[in-house]
């Protein structure tokens, strides 16, 4: 008879999520499409999918691809994959077919599997081994059909703490995405969860990012999953009110699209215990107008795909009465060292700001076959973000934007999301993203009028001239817009906003 194997301490995750669902067999799982997929259901198909994988030959050392919609089948491979010990990613979709075949290039899996969402992703001559899910493709195994004639019952957990497990892909705004390896054990150190079995994790963000360590950590604590396949603000309210969402993960775009939404006055979000935004520059007004008009559940985050999250600032922390809250990204996590380097290296003065580097159990050993930009990042057993912040005399870390992006003007740092602040200041700009030209010189202002609005240049150059300076004020160009330019991610897209930038100068300048 199989027993299931008790985990330790340091077991890896896979192990404890799969002996944790075993103790709860009857209870539903994941939502998807409005139908529940209990435990023992899922867990019936990531042993048949182990077994099929490893008829495959797919195991310890092996690399297991996924172009993956949010469907609970794609998470049962990728814990199907972790059973035999092989490692799993989530593949990120860069938008042309070239960057996508540089990305497998990059990544090399030993079988990249698809779906009928997903299959024209795939680059045309990709030299991959592929297998599909509910389609049929020339030379692809159908992987769904080969499952559905294996036993369902409990395979070992083959999987070995110091082996690669997780590669979690970067958001690729400057070129194809970069791929942080994790082992077992880091990873399984990421997505550590206490007990919550009432959290109910809405994830509509795409897995190949922290979406998947959003599924982890909710399941490893005995909660449910709600997917859907993407954001939208309005489904997204009424989600919460029908789901009883408690927990929603958002970047700020995303967080702004749903705060302005005219639905929130009309919806219960009642049942919302956090919604945790990451992932861009989150000017200071606009996360106190986020907490006016959603309550006191918004958290903020600062971390990336390298070293996990970092900091968080708790819905207690945003207190309206404290306003330099609403400027930090709140305390350090235990367990994760953060130090500020200067310009020439050298260890700067308590309070005094510095690039940021950070060294956790979280940390990704490095990048998939990238040695020149690991090199570069990870250094000594510190990852370095790129990032200028201080760690002010209260603990709290504040970020103040990516150190090319940041200049001084008459002794005064200027940086993006200042900018941003002195633009959403007014009543007719609802939403500003500053980008700043690599040289130095101009910078992008992308802004959202309110609906029905139009967004007066004029004004906006008055406020940052009075702000700032003449001399910058000057740099400024205008990009008055309908829409943000976003990733696939769902984040500011910087590329397409310096090109709108380079289409509009002159003409969008009042210098």
């Amino acid at each position: 008879m199989f027993t299931v194997q008790v985990p330790g301490p340091e077991q890896p995750y896979i192990m404890t999520l799969v002996a944790g669902l075993h103790e709860r067999e009857a209870a539903p799982l994941i939502r998807h499409q409005g139908q529940d997929v209990t435990v023992a259901a899922f867990l019936r198909t990531i042993y048949r999918h182990a077994r099929v994988l490893a008829g495959q030959g797919i195991g310890r050392g092996s690399l297991v691809a996924l172009f993956a919609p949010n469907h609970p089948e794609a998470l049962a491979i990728r814990y199907a994959a972790h059973l035999l010990g092989a490692a799993a990613v989530f593949l990120s979709v860069p938008g042309t077919p070239e960057r996508r075949a540089e990305l497998l290039a990059q990544i090399a899996p030993d079988l990249l599997v698809l779906f009928p969402e997903t299959a024209g992703f795939l680059p045309e001559g990709a030299r991959v081994r592929t297998a599909a899910i509910g389609i049929d493709l020339p030379d692809a195994l159908r992987l769904d059909r080969l499952a559905a004639g294996e036993p369902g019952e409990p395979i070992e957990c083959l999987a070995h703490p110091d082996e690669l497990a997780v590669i979690v892909s970067s958001g690729g705004t400057t070129g194809v995405p970069k791929g942080s390896c994790r082992s077992f054990a880091t990873y399984s150190a990421m997505v550590h969860a206490r007990s919550n079995p009432k959290r109910r994790q809405l994830v509509n963000g795409h897995l190949a990012y922290l979406s998947q360590a959003l599924v982890d950590i909710t399941l490893l604590g005995g909660g449910t999953v709600v997917l859907v396949d993407h954001f939208e603000p309005a489904a997204t309210l009424a989600m919460i009110e029908v789901e009883r969402i408690t927990d929603l993960f958002l970047v700020e775009p995303q967080l702004f699209e749903l705060m302005d939404h005219p639905d929130v006055g009309h919806r219960d979000l009642s049942s919302l215990r956090v919604i945790n935004h990451i992932g861009a520059s989150a000017p200071a007004s606009l996360r106190r107008r986020a907490r006016a008009r959603l309550g006191p559940v918004i958290a903020h985050t600062y971390g990336a795909s390298e070293i996990g999250l970092v900091s968080v600032l708790t819905p207690a922390e945003h207190d309206p009465s404290v306003p330099e809250r609403f400027t930090c990204a709140g305390r350090i996590f235990p367990g994760v060292e953060v130090r500020f380097r200067g310009a020439d290296g050298a260890p700067v003065e308590p309070g005094e700001p510095g690039e940021i580097e950070v060294r956790s159990p979280a940390m990704a050993a490095g990048y998939r076959n990238r040695p020149d930009l690991q090199a570069a990042a990870f250094q000594d057993g510190w990852y370095r973000t790129g990032d200028l912040g201080r760690l002010d005399p209260d603990g709290y870390l504040h970020v103040l934007g990516r150190t090319a992006d940041i200049a001084w003007e008459g002794g005064m740092m200027v940086t993006p999301t200042l900018l941003e602040d002195t633009l959403c200041g007014l009543a007719q700009v609802r939403y500003a993203m500053v980008v700043a030209e690599p040289d130095g010189g101009a910078r992008l202002a992308a802004m959202l009028p309110w609906p029905g609005g139009r967004i007066d240049l004029e004004a906006c150059r008055a406020a940052v001239l009075a702000q700032f300076g003449a001399a910058l004020a000057r740099s400024m160009v205008w990009l008055p817009l309908e829409r943000m330019p976003l990733t696939e991610q769902g984040k500011p897209d910087r590329a397409a906003i310096r090109e709108l930038g380079r289409e509009a100068l002159p003409a969008a300048s009042l210098s």
